[in-house]
Protein backbone atom coordinates (compact mmCIF):
# COMPACT_ATOMS: atom_id res chain seq x y z
CA UNK A 1 0.00 0.00 0.00
CA UNK A 2 0.99 3.32 -0.61
CA UNK A 3 2.74 5.59 2.27
CA UNK A 4 0.54 9.20 3.31
CA UNK A 5 3.97 10.76 2.10
CA UNK A 6 3.45 8.99 -1.76
CA UNK A 7 -0.33 10.04 -1.69
CA UNK A 8 0.88 13.26 -0.93
CA UNK A 9 3.46 13.42 -3.46
CA UNK A 10 0.70 11.83 -5.97
CA UNK A 11 -1.66 14.80 -5.52
CA UNK A 12 0.69 16.90 -5.83
CA UNK A 13 2.17 16.30 -8.51
CA UNK A 14 -1.36 15.94 -10.22
CA UNK A 15 -2.14 19.12 -9.39
CA UNK A 16 0.93 20.38 -10.93
CA UNK A 17 0.44 18.36 -14.29
CA UNK A 18 -2.63 20.39 -14.67
CA UNK A 19 -1.59 23.79 -13.66
CA UNK A 20 1.46 23.22 -16.50
CA UNK A 21 -1.47 22.25 -19.16
CA UNK A 22 -4.04 24.85 -18.24
CA UNK A 23 -4.14 27.42 -21.09
CA UNK A 24 -7.48 27.55 -23.64
CA UNK A 25 -9.63 29.40 -20.89
CA UNK A 26 -7.16 30.95 -19.43
CA UNK A 27 -6.68 33.00 -22.79
CA UNK A 28 -10.14 33.57 -22.98
CA UNK A 29 -10.12 34.70 -18.93
CA UNK A 30 -7.47 36.62 -20.17
CA UNK A 31 -9.54 38.98 -22.60
CA UNK A 32 -12.01 38.88 -20.34
CA UNK A 33 -10.41 41.07 -17.73
CA UNK A 34 -9.74 43.32 -20.23
CA UNK A 35 -9.95 47.05 -20.12
CA UNK A 36 -13.73 47.37 -21.05
CA UNK A 37 -14.60 45.04 -18.08
CA UNK A 38 -12.25 47.37 -15.69
CA UNK A 39 -14.21 50.12 -16.87
CA UNK A 40 -17.11 48.56 -16.94
CA UNK A 41 -16.83 47.33 -13.08
CA UNK A 42 -15.33 50.92 -12.30
CA UNK A 43 -18.39 52.75 -13.38
CA UNK A 44 -21.17 50.63 -11.91
CA UNK A 45 -19.07 50.99 -8.49
CA UNK A 46 -18.63 54.80 -8.98
CA UNK A 47 -21.97 55.52 -9.95
CA UNK A 48 -24.33 52.79 -8.02
CA UNK A 49 -22.17 52.24 -5.47
CA UNK A 50 -22.85 48.08 -4.88
CA UNK A 51 -25.91 47.91 -6.06
CA UNK A 52 -24.89 45.85 -9.38
CA UNK A 53 -23.00 43.18 -7.00
CA UNK A 54 -25.87 40.53 -8.00
CA UNK A 55 -24.62 41.42 -11.74
CA UNK A 56 -20.38 41.21 -10.75
CA UNK A 57 -20.95 37.45 -8.84
CA UNK A 58 -23.69 36.62 -11.92
CA UNK A 59 -20.77 37.43 -14.18
CA UNK A 60 -18.42 35.25 -13.34
CA UNK A 61 -20.92 32.18 -12.52
CA UNK A 62 -22.44 32.41 -16.28
CA UNK A 63 -18.91 32.86 -18.01
CA UNK A 64 -18.26 30.19 -16.12
CA UNK A 65 -21.14 28.10 -17.54
CA UNK A 66 -20.90 29.61 -21.10
CA UNK A 67 -16.75 28.58 -21.33
CA UNK A 68 -17.88 25.31 -19.77
CA UNK A 69 -21.08 24.79 -22.98
CA UNK A 70 -18.18 25.67 -25.70
CA UNK A 71 -15.69 23.78 -23.91
CA UNK A 72 -17.63 20.84 -24.17
CA UNK A 73 -18.73 21.41 -27.72
CA UNK A 74 -15.12 21.56 -28.66
CA UNK A 75 -14.19 18.29 -26.91
CA UNK A 76 -16.91 16.06 -28.19
CA UNK A 77 -16.79 17.25 -32.03
CA UNK A 78 -13.15 18.10 -31.95
CA UNK A 79 -13.91 20.66 -34.64
CA UNK A 80 -13.87 24.54 -34.54
CA UNK A 81 -17.49 25.79 -33.90
CA UNK A 82 -17.98 27.03 -37.45
CA UNK A 83 -17.24 23.55 -39.01
CA UNK A 84 -20.00 22.17 -36.99
CA UNK A 85 -22.23 24.93 -37.96
CA UNK A 86 -21.81 24.45 -41.01
CA UNK A 87 -21.79 20.57 -41.62
CA UNK A 88 -24.73 20.15 -39.41
CA UNK A 89 -26.65 23.57 -39.76
CA UNK A 90 -25.41 24.69 -43.66
CA UNK A 91 -23.60 27.52 -44.66
CA UNK A 92 -26.29 30.02 -44.37
CA UNK A 93 -25.80 29.85 -40.31
CA UNK A 94 -22.01 29.22 -40.60
CA UNK A 95 -22.21 32.58 -42.46
CA UNK A 96 -24.06 34.50 -40.02
CA UNK A 97 -22.22 33.46 -36.72
CA UNK A 98 -19.35 34.35 -38.71
CA UNK A 99 -20.58 37.93 -38.98
CA UNK A 100 -22.26 38.23 -35.53
CA UNK A 101 -18.64 37.53 -34.46
CA UNK A 102 -17.11 39.37 -37.10
CA UNK A 103 -18.85 42.72 -35.94
CA UNK A 104 -18.74 42.02 -32.45
CA UNK A 105 -14.93 41.33 -32.47
CA UNK A 106 -14.38 44.59 -35.08
CA UNK A 107 -16.18 46.97 -32.81
CA UNK A 108 -13.88 45.46 -29.39
CA UNK A 109 -10.85 46.13 -32.23
CA UNK A 110 -11.54 49.82 -32.94
CA UNK A 111 -12.48 50.92 -28.98
CA UNK A 112 -9.28 48.65 -27.97
CA UNK A 113 -7.09 50.15 -29.63
CA UNK A 114 -9.16 53.63 -29.14
CA UNK A 115 -8.22 52.97 -25.60
CA UNK A 116 -4.26 51.70 -26.10
CA UNK A 117 -3.41 54.96 -28.10
CA UNK A 118 -5.12 57.29 -25.99
CA UNK A 119 -3.88 56.00 -22.37
CA UNK A 120 -0.58 55.43 -24.42
CA UNK A 121 -0.62 59.23 -25.44
CA UNK A 122 -1.56 60.34 -21.75
CA UNK A 123 1.02 58.26 -20.28
CA UNK A 124 4.04 60.20 -22.33
CA UNK A 125 2.21 63.73 -21.82
CA UNK A 126 2.19 63.14 -18.00
CA UNK A 127 6.33 62.21 -19.05
CA UNK A 128 6.63 65.60 -20.73
CA UNK A 129 6.97 64.26 -23.63
CA UNK A 130 4.72 66.06 -26.24
CA UNK A 131 5.99 65.54 -29.33
CA UNK A 132 4.18 62.23 -28.75
CA UNK A 133 1.24 62.89 -26.91
CA UNK A 134 -0.48 62.67 -30.32
CA UNK A 135 -2.89 59.00 -30.12
CA UNK A 136 -3.06 59.07 -33.95
CA UNK A 137 0.52 58.28 -33.87
CA UNK A 138 0.28 55.93 -31.20
CA UNK A 139 -2.57 53.81 -32.93
CA UNK A 140 -0.84 53.64 -36.21
CA UNK A 141 1.85 52.70 -34.09
CA UNK A 142 0.56 49.82 -31.81
CA UNK A 143 -1.34 48.65 -35.51
CA UNK A 144 1.94 48.27 -37.10
CA UNK A 145 3.37 46.31 -33.87
CA UNK A 146 0.35 44.23 -33.97
CA UNK A 147 0.44 43.11 -37.17
CA UNK A 148 4.33 42.52 -37.34
CA UNK A 149 4.41 40.85 -33.79
CA UNK A 150 1.72 38.30 -34.92
CA UNK A 151 2.41 37.80 -38.48
CA UNK A 152 5.10 36.48 -37.37
CA UNK A 153 4.44 34.69 -34.62
CA UNK A 154 6.19 37.00 -32.30
CA UNK A 155 3.62 38.10 -29.97
CA UNK A 156 4.52 36.35 -26.91
CA UNK A 157 7.19 38.22 -25.31
CA UNK A 158 4.33 41.35 -25.78
CA UNK A 159 1.93 39.18 -24.48
CA UNK A 160 3.82 38.08 -20.81
CA UNK A 161 4.80 41.66 -20.39
CA UNK A 162 0.89 42.72 -20.88
CA UNK A 163 0.01 40.05 -18.53
CA UNK A 164 2.46 41.15 -15.81
CA UNK A 165 1.18 44.64 -15.87
CA UNK A 166 -2.10 43.42 -15.78
CA UNK A 167 -1.65 41.16 -12.98
CA UNK A 168 -0.06 44.01 -10.81
CA UNK A 169 -2.74 46.16 -11.46
CA UNK A 170 -5.09 43.41 -9.70
CA UNK A 171 -2.96 43.06 -7.19
CA UNK A 172 -3.62 46.29 -6.61
CA UNK A 173 -7.25 45.82 -6.56
CA UNK A 174 -6.73 43.12 -4.27
CA UNK A 175 -4.42 44.63 -1.65
CA UNK A 176 -6.92 47.98 -1.59
CA UNK A 177 -9.38 45.41 0.03
CA UNK A 178 -7.36 45.09 2.98
CA UNK A 179 -7.22 49.26 3.18
CA UNK A 180 -10.61 51.01 1.64
CA UNK A 181 -13.82 50.90 3.88
CA UNK A 182 -16.08 48.19 2.36
CA UNK A 183 -18.94 47.54 3.96
CA UNK A 184 -20.25 44.39 4.11
CA UNK A 185 -23.83 45.69 5.10
CA UNK A 186 -23.94 47.83 2.38
CA UNK A 187 -22.48 45.35 0.12
CA UNK A 188 -24.91 42.52 0.86
CA UNK A 189 -27.93 44.75 -0.33
CA UNK A 190 -26.33 44.76 -3.72
CA UNK A 191 -27.03 40.50 -3.87
CA UNK A 192 -30.31 41.63 -4.70
CA UNK A 193 -31.18 41.48 -8.44
CA UNK A 194 -31.73 45.61 -9.33
CA UNK A 195 -31.30 47.82 -12.45
CA UNK A 196 -30.61 51.26 -11.02
CA UNK A 197 -32.11 54.31 -13.05
CA UNK A 198 -31.06 55.65 -16.31
CA UNK A 199 -27.77 54.23 -17.59
CA UNK A 200 -28.09 51.26 -15.36
CA UNK A 201 -28.91 48.85 -17.66
CA UNK A 202 -26.12 49.45 -20.16
CA UNK A 203 -23.33 49.30 -17.09
CA UNK A 204 -24.98 45.93 -16.50
CA UNK A 205 -25.00 45.08 -19.85
CA UNK A 206 -20.82 46.18 -20.37
CA UNK A 207 -20.15 43.88 -16.83
CA UNK A 208 -22.08 40.69 -17.98
CA UNK A 209 -21.17 41.06 -21.36
CA UNK A 210 -16.96 40.70 -20.46
CA UNK A 211 -17.44 37.58 -18.97
CA UNK A 212 -20.06 36.28 -21.41
CA UNK A 213 -19.20 37.54 -24.91
CA UNK A 214 -19.54 35.68 -28.42
CA UNK A 215 -15.66 36.31 -28.77
CA UNK A 216 -14.50 34.52 -26.05
CA UNK A 217 -17.53 31.66 -27.05
CA UNK A 218 -16.31 31.18 -30.43
CA UNK A 219 -12.52 31.14 -29.62
CA UNK A 220 -12.76 28.74 -27.09
CA UNK A 221 -12.57 25.10 -30.07
CA UNK A 222 -10.13 26.99 -31.73
CA UNK A 223 -7.68 27.75 -28.79
CA UNK A 224 -9.01 24.07 -27.90
CA UNK A 225 -7.54 22.29 -30.65
CA UNK A 226 -4.82 24.01 -30.61
CA UNK A 227 -4.09 22.39 -27.23
CA UNK A 228 -5.03 18.96 -29.33
CA UNK A 229 -7.63 17.97 -26.47
CA UNK A 230 -10.22 15.70 -27.08
CA UNK A 231 -12.80 13.93 -25.12
CA UNK A 232 -10.14 12.32 -23.17
CA UNK A 233 -9.06 15.35 -21.78
CA UNK A 234 -12.83 16.29 -20.10
CA UNK A 235 -11.03 16.66 -16.35
CA UNK A 236 -8.35 19.07 -17.36
CA UNK A 237 -10.87 20.78 -19.53
CA UNK A 238 -13.04 21.27 -16.24
CA UNK A 239 -10.47 22.34 -14.39
CA UNK A 240 -9.03 24.83 -16.98
CA UNK A 241 -12.50 26.64 -17.23
CA UNK A 242 -13.41 26.76 -13.50
CA UNK A 243 -10.30 28.07 -12.15
CA UNK A 244 -10.13 30.27 -15.01
CA UNK A 245 -13.00 32.07 -15.21
CA UNK A 246 -15.03 31.14 -11.59
CA UNK A 247 -11.80 31.63 -9.66
CA UNK A 248 -9.47 33.90 -11.10
CA UNK A 249 -11.72 36.16 -13.22
CA UNK A 250 -14.36 36.14 -10.24
CA UNK A 251 -11.63 37.47 -7.61
CA UNK A 252 -10.78 40.01 -10.65
CA UNK A 253 -13.87 41.20 -10.40
CA UNK A 254 -15.35 41.53 -7.37
CA UNK A 255 -11.56 43.47 -6.57
CA UNK A 256 -12.44 45.79 -8.73
CA UNK A 257 -16.05 46.46 -7.96
CA UNK A 258 -15.80 46.16 -4.62
CA UNK A 259 -12.78 48.59 -4.45
CA UNK A 260 -14.55 51.27 -7.14
CA UNK A 261 -17.99 51.19 -5.20
CA UNK A 262 -16.22 51.47 -1.23
CA UNK A 263 -14.09 54.95 -2.83
CA UNK A 264 -15.25 56.32 -5.38
CA UNK A 265 -19.46 57.23 -5.03
CA UNK A 266 -18.13 60.09 -2.50
CA UNK A 267 -15.92 61.71 -5.05
CA UNK A 268 -19.74 62.32 -6.84
CA UNK A 269 -18.28 60.82 -10.00
CA UNK A 270 -21.01 60.17 -12.61
CA UNK A 271 -20.99 56.82 -14.94
CA UNK A 272 -21.62 58.61 -17.82
CA UNK A 273 -18.65 60.77 -17.71
CA UNK A 274 -15.80 58.91 -15.57
CA UNK A 275 -12.66 59.09 -17.13
CA UNK A 276 -8.84 57.12 -16.13
CA UNK A 277 -7.66 59.83 -14.38
CA UNK A 278 -11.05 60.00 -11.85
CA UNK A 279 -11.12 55.85 -12.05
CA UNK A 280 -7.77 55.90 -10.77
CA UNK A 281 -8.69 57.21 -7.30
CA UNK A 282 -9.73 53.91 -6.59
CA UNK A 283 -5.98 52.67 -6.32
CA UNK A 284 -5.12 56.13 -4.06
CA UNK A 285 -5.41 54.02 -0.69
CA UNK A 286 -2.94 51.12 -1.83
CA UNK A 287 -1.12 52.83 -4.52
CA UNK A 288 -1.04 56.51 -3.14
CA UNK A 289 0.70 59.57 -5.28
CA UNK A 290 1.51 56.67 -7.96
CA UNK A 291 -2.14 55.45 -8.10
CA UNK A 292 -2.52 56.89 -11.83
CA UNK A 293 0.50 55.19 -13.05
CA UNK A 294 -0.15 52.20 -11.44
CA UNK A 295 -3.63 52.19 -12.86
CA UNK A 296 -2.86 53.42 -16.43
CA UNK A 297 -0.07 50.81 -16.80
CA UNK A 298 -2.68 48.24 -15.82
CA UNK A 299 -5.43 49.59 -18.52
CA UNK A 300 -2.33 49.75 -20.56
CA UNK A 301 -0.94 46.56 -20.31
CA UNK A 302 -5.02 44.88 -20.46
CA UNK A 303 -5.72 46.77 -23.60
CA UNK A 304 -2.23 45.26 -25.28
CA UNK A 305 -2.75 41.56 -24.12
CA UNK A 306 -7.09 41.88 -25.18
CA UNK A 307 -6.40 43.11 -28.28
CA UNK A 308 -3.29 40.67 -29.39
CA UNK A 309 -6.24 37.88 -28.29
CA UNK A 310 -9.61 39.48 -29.86
CA UNK A 311 -7.27 40.33 -33.52
CA UNK A 312 -7.08 36.25 -34.15
CA UNK A 313 -10.58 35.93 -33.87
CA UNK A 314 -12.39 37.09 -37.18
CA UNK A 315 -8.97 35.44 -39.20
CA UNK A 316 -9.65 32.06 -36.53
CA UNK A 317 -13.65 31.90 -38.22
CA UNK A 318 -13.03 33.27 -41.29
CA UNK A 319 -10.31 30.35 -41.54
CA UNK A 320 -12.51 27.81 -40.73
CA UNK A 321 -15.32 28.81 -42.92
CA UNK A 322 -13.64 28.96 -46.36
CA UNK A 323 -11.11 26.10 -45.79
CA UNK A 324 -7.98 27.59 -44.73
CA UNK A 325 -4.86 26.46 -42.37
CA UNK A 326 -5.55 28.19 -39.57
CA UNK A 327 -1.82 29.16 -39.10
CA UNK A 328 0.75 31.59 -40.23
CA UNK A 329 2.18 29.06 -42.26
CA UNK A 330 -1.06 30.39 -44.10
CA UNK A 331 -0.21 32.99 -46.48
CA UNK A 332 -3.87 33.89 -46.69
CA UNK A 333 -4.57 33.30 -42.88
CA UNK A 334 -1.62 35.77 -42.09
CA UNK A 335 -3.02 38.16 -44.47
CA UNK A 336 -6.35 38.13 -42.55
CA UNK A 337 -4.17 39.05 -39.42
CA UNK A 338 -2.46 41.61 -40.87
CA UNK A 339 -5.37 43.17 -42.05
CA UNK A 340 -7.48 43.31 -39.17
CA UNK A 341 -4.48 44.08 -36.82
CA UNK A 342 -4.01 47.05 -39.44
CA UNK A 343 -7.38 48.32 -39.64
CA UNK A 344 -7.90 48.42 -36.01
CA UNK A 345 -5.71 52.04 -36.34
CA UNK A 346 -9.02 53.45 -37.47
CA UNK A 347 -10.29 52.94 -33.65
CA UNK A 348 -8.33 56.35 -32.78
CA UNK A 349 -10.87 58.44 -35.00
CA UNK A 350 -13.83 56.73 -33.34
CA UNK A 351 -15.52 59.93 -31.28
CA UNK A 352 -16.27 59.87 -27.67
CA UNK A 353 -14.41 59.37 -24.33
CA UNK A 354 -12.86 55.84 -24.22
CA UNK A 355 -14.09 55.08 -21.03
CA UNK A 356 -17.91 55.29 -22.19
CA UNK A 357 -16.99 53.56 -25.48
CA UNK A 358 -15.57 50.80 -23.22
CA UNK A 359 -18.92 49.97 -21.82
CA UNK A 360 -20.87 50.41 -25.24
CA UNK A 361 -18.49 47.82 -26.83
CA UNK A 362 -19.43 44.95 -24.24
CA UNK A 363 -22.81 45.86 -24.15
CA UNK A 364 -23.04 45.24 -28.05
CA UNK A 365 -21.24 42.33 -27.90
CA UNK A 366 -23.45 40.89 -25.63
CA UNK A 367 -26.31 41.58 -28.00
CA UNK A 368 -24.71 39.40 -30.09
CA UNK A 369 -24.07 36.58 -27.91
CA UNK A 370 -27.82 34.83 -27.24
CA UNK A 371 -27.52 33.90 -30.86
CA UNK A 372 -24.16 32.01 -30.26
CA UNK A 373 -25.44 30.31 -27.14
CA UNK A 374 -28.73 29.42 -29.52
CA UNK A 375 -26.34 27.73 -31.59
CA UNK A 376 -24.17 25.85 -29.01
CA UNK A 377 -27.48 24.57 -26.92
CA UNK A 378 -28.61 23.48 -30.35
CA UNK A 379 -26.02 21.16 -31.29
CA UNK A 380 -24.94 20.16 -27.87
CA UNK A 381 -28.59 19.12 -27.67
CA UNK A 382 -28.50 17.25 -31.40
CA UNK A 383 -27.48 13.44 -31.43
CA UNK A 384 -26.06 13.56 -34.61
CA UNK A 385 -23.53 16.32 -33.88
CA UNK A 386 -22.24 15.07 -30.24
CA UNK A 387 -22.06 11.66 -29.14
CA UNK A 388 -23.21 12.84 -25.73
CA UNK A 389 -25.78 15.45 -25.88
CA UNK A 390 -26.49 17.67 -22.41
CA UNK A 391 -27.89 16.78 -19.54
CA UNK A 392 -30.89 18.38 -18.00
CA UNK A 393 -28.82 20.62 -15.66
CA UNK A 394 -26.44 21.21 -18.49
CA UNK A 395 -29.67 22.56 -20.28
CA UNK A 396 -30.52 24.05 -17.28
CA UNK A 397 -27.83 26.39 -17.09
CA UNK A 398 -27.38 27.25 -20.41
CA UNK A 399 -31.01 28.31 -20.72
CA UNK A 400 -30.37 30.39 -17.61
CA UNK A 401 -27.22 31.72 -19.04
CA UNK A 402 -29.18 32.70 -22.49
CA UNK A 403 -32.52 34.22 -21.28
CA UNK A 404 -30.38 36.42 -18.70
CA UNK A 405 -27.99 37.43 -21.35
CA UNK A 406 -31.25 38.06 -23.58
CA UNK A 407 -32.76 40.37 -21.00
CA UNK A 408 -30.09 42.28 -20.24
CA UNK A 409 -29.22 42.64 -24.19
CA UNK A 410 -32.44 43.98 -24.52
CA UNK A 411 -32.48 46.15 -21.84
CA UNK A 412 -29.66 47.66 -23.05
CA UNK A 413 -31.24 48.27 -26.46
CA UNK A 414 -34.52 50.01 -25.52
CA UNK A 415 -31.96 52.42 -23.78
CA UNK A 416 -30.88 52.90 -27.75
CA UNK A 417 -34.00 53.28 -29.26
CA UNK A 418 -35.03 56.85 -28.63
CA UNK A 419 -31.33 57.44 -30.00
CA UNK A 420 -32.73 55.32 -33.03
CA UNK A 421 -35.71 57.05 -33.66
CA UNK A 422 -33.90 60.43 -33.35
CA UNK A 423 -31.98 59.38 -36.40
CA UNK A 424 -28.27 58.94 -34.42
CA UNK A 425 -26.03 56.14 -36.41
CA UNK A 426 -24.46 54.72 -33.60
CA UNK A 427 -28.45 53.68 -32.03
CA UNK A 428 -29.20 52.66 -35.54
CA UNK A 429 -26.60 50.37 -35.59
CA UNK A 430 -27.37 48.96 -32.51
CA UNK A 431 -31.09 48.65 -32.92
CA UNK A 432 -30.88 46.96 -36.59
CA UNK A 433 -27.71 44.52 -35.55
CA UNK A 434 -30.34 43.59 -32.30
CA UNK A 435 -33.22 42.79 -34.91
CA UNK A 436 -31.09 40.83 -37.23
CA UNK A 437 -29.62 38.49 -34.23
CA UNK A 438 -33.39 38.38 -33.40
CA UNK A 439 -34.78 37.22 -36.63
CA UNK A 440 -31.83 34.45 -36.70
CA UNK A 441 -32.99 32.79 -33.17
CA UNK A 442 -36.49 32.95 -34.39
CA UNK A 443 -35.53 31.03 -37.69
CA UNK A 444 -32.92 28.72 -35.82
CA UNK A 445 -35.68 27.99 -32.96
CA UNK A 446 -38.29 27.27 -36.09
CA UNK A 447 -35.49 24.71 -37.02
CA UNK A 448 -35.04 23.20 -34.49
CA UNK A 449 -39.02 22.48 -33.71
CA UNK A 450 -39.25 21.48 -37.59
CA UNK A 451 -36.49 19.13 -37.14
CA UNK A 452 -37.49 17.37 -33.51
CA UNK A 453 -40.98 17.89 -33.42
Amino acid sequence: MATETESTGWAVGRIESFVRRLGPTWLAGAIAAGPATMVSLLAAGAGYGYTLLWVVVLAAVLGTVGQYLAMRLGLLTEAGIVSVVEDHLGSFWAWVLVIDVVLAAGLAQLVIMKTLADVSATMVASAGIAALADPRIWGVLWAIILALGLAGGGYRVAEIGAKVLVSCVVLAFVASLFVVPVDPTAAATGLVPELPGVGGAVVAAGVLGGAVHITLLTMQSYTMRTRGWTEADRDIALFDVVSSMLVAFGVFSLAVFLVAASVLPESGLDPATIDEIQAAEALGPIAGEHAMWVFLLGLLGAAVSTLGGNTIVPPYLLADKLGWEQSVADPRYRAAIVVVALASAVGVFLEGAFFQLLVIMLAFGLVGTPFALAVILYLLNDPDVVPETNSWLENLGGIVLFGIATVLAAEFVQEELPGAMNGELSSLFVVAFAVAMGLAMCGLAVRYVRERY
